[in-house]
């Protein structure tokens, strides 16, 4: 019996400050095969995948590549071996063009080279995708840059591609194209995947087998056909999983006073004119595909659309039209690129937590508080059950879902009324969703406004009171959410805005 393409045996990292990642895990990956790789935020899964990758050494224990033990010591070493693999953050060069990125690794006058333009043509006509070549990979969109990441990978030739949540920024059409690239190298190409995700229907739907890890443990390993995405859901959570419900409650009519009114918002060539309001103690969805104009909306209402034009305003009074203004006036982002834009990477946790108010936590608002700063940080942990071992831990060192929380927490400790959330949950654990979307319902509670932009429709429909259906551009459509679907969502976003059958208040946001 030939040995899988990959085996990692008694695989352990204990870091030198004595945070215990991983405790022995095994793994096997056949040729040919795509294996899911699952578990919660902080589980192991990104200290795995950088000791499998080269970039990190393991502790105890040893992988076996075609049954014999290798040691990579760098990414590269690893590449060389047959090895790629696509990170949750996208490490491209944003200064150089796609054709650049895709074909880093090779030496020589490749950014000339017509047979490289061919070789990248082929390779778009059998993933089924068109970019430009040339274009600049920094002025792309989070989801082009993650199918150029895709695309570097697939340009290597590698035996074994690690896909840590390849999908988790790109539109439905682009998951699409990466499922059917995912099938392609397996079945028709002999390869193995090992696929990292936090969408349990794409695992139940892709993979052949699963592990997950807890807590460093594997503690589930089985063939997907033989379990269901509930047995998975509480493997990673480790207790009974009960699905968000539907949150039928919210049907009422919002009675609270407009908070945020929007009034001819545009932007050229990315925002149509858009009016909409926002009541107190409400939760306003945005549906929409990658491209449709949702992060757009909210960037231009927060003031970091120096071209938009229009008017916005809170509790009656205008905001001003700068990020900085805005921020005084009571509206807090959280955005998309958590890492590129929501948070410092630099910075430790506390002071992460402290940018937004530094002068609320200064003596005199002018002389630094170190020790008011720390508190902060220490109560932003227990707020929000962050996994950190103190406030002094880089955000670099956090797990994707614990990062998320804190672009969540630097605006708790401020004057905030009004919060917009882009993807929130993006590329996070299902219990760090819950947590996530628990507190979104919080702070509607608490008298506030949430504006809040997801891929995920389901987790629109179960955390808001209203959904804005947005398509090139401009809103289409509005729904109750208890009185719309999953489905009817998404032949609204996918209808031209023409066709659209809604009632005349679309987008007014009428309460």
């Amino acid at each position: 019996m030939n040995p899988p393409l990959l085996r990692l045996e008694g695989i352990a990292k204990t870091f030198p400050n004595g945070t215990i990642a991983l405790r022995g895990v095994d793994l096997d990956v056949e040729r040919g095969t795509v294996h899911g790789l699952l578990g919660a935020n902080g589980a192991g899964k990104s200290t795995l995948i950088r000791i499998l990758s080269g970039a990190l050494a393991a502790s105890a224990g040893r992988i076996l590549w075609h049954g014999a033990p290798v040691q990579w010591h760098s990414p590269a070493e690893a590449n060389l071996g047959g090895v790629a693999t696509i990170h949750q953050h996208i490490p491209l060069v944003p200064t150089l063009s796609v054709i650049e990125n895709v074909f880093l690794g090779r030496g020589g006058a490749w950014r000339r080279a017509p047979a490289d333009r061919e070789r990248f043509a082929r390779l778009l006509e059998s993933v089924g995708y068109v970019i430009d070549p040339d274009g600049l990979v920094g002025d792309l969109p989070i989801g082009k840059r993650q199918m150029v990441a895709v695309l570097q990978a697939l340009g290597g030739g590698a035996e074994l591609i690690v896909m840590d949540e390849p999908t988790a920024s790109l539109a439905t059409e682009e998951r699409e194209i990466v499922y059917a690239t995912v099938r392609r190298l397996t079945r028709q190409e002999g390869k193995a995947i090992l696929f990292v995700s936090h969408f349990l229907d794409e695992v139940m739907a892709l993979t052949d087998c699963v592990t997950v890890l807890r807590d460093g443990t594997a503690v589930l390993r089985a063939r997907t056909a033989e379990i269901d995405a509930m047995r998975i859901a509480e493997a990673i959570v480790g207790r009974a999983v009960t699905a968000i419900a539907r949150q039928q409650d919210l049907a009422h009519t919002v009675t609270g006073p407009t908070l945020l009114a929007v009034r001819d918002l545009a932007s050229p060539g990315r925002l149509a004119p858009t009016t909409l309001d926002l009541h107190a103690g409400e939760v306003v969805g945005v549906a929409g595909f990658l491209g449709s104009g949702r992060s757009e909306l909210l960037h231009a209402i927060f003031g970091a659309d120096s071209d938009a034009t229009g008017t916005v305003t809170l509790d009656g009074r205008p905001v001003p039209r700068s990020t900085d203004g805005a921020v005084r006036a009571g509206l807090a982002l959280v955005p998309e690129d958590r890492m590129g834009q929501g948070l410092v990477p630099g910075f430790e946790l506390w002071r992460n937590v402290s940018l937004p108010h530094l002068r609320s936590a200064a003596l005199f608002g002018v002389l630094p508080r170190h020790d008011e700063e720390l508190r902060r940080g220490r109560e932003a942990i227990v707020r929000l059950g962050i996994k950190a071992p103190s406030a002094e831990v880089l955000v670099t060192e956090l797990s994707g879902g614990n990062a998320q929380k804190v672009t969540v927490a630097k605006w708790l400790f401020g004057e905030a009324r009004v919060f917009l959330l882009d993807e929130p949950t993006a590329g996070i654990d299902v219990g760090a969703k819950a947590d996530i979307l628990a507190l979104v319902r919080d702070l509607a509670a608490r008298g506030c406004g949430v504006l809040i932009v997801s891929s995920d429709f389901e987790e629109l429909l179960a955390v808001s009171d209203r959904i804005l259906v947005m398509r090139q551009g401009r809103v289409v459509a509005e729904r109750r959410a208890a009185e719309t679907s999953e489905h009817e969502l998404v032949l609204l976003a996918t209808a031209s805005p023409e066709s659209v059958d809604d009632n005349p208040r679309a987008g007014l946001g009428a309460g």
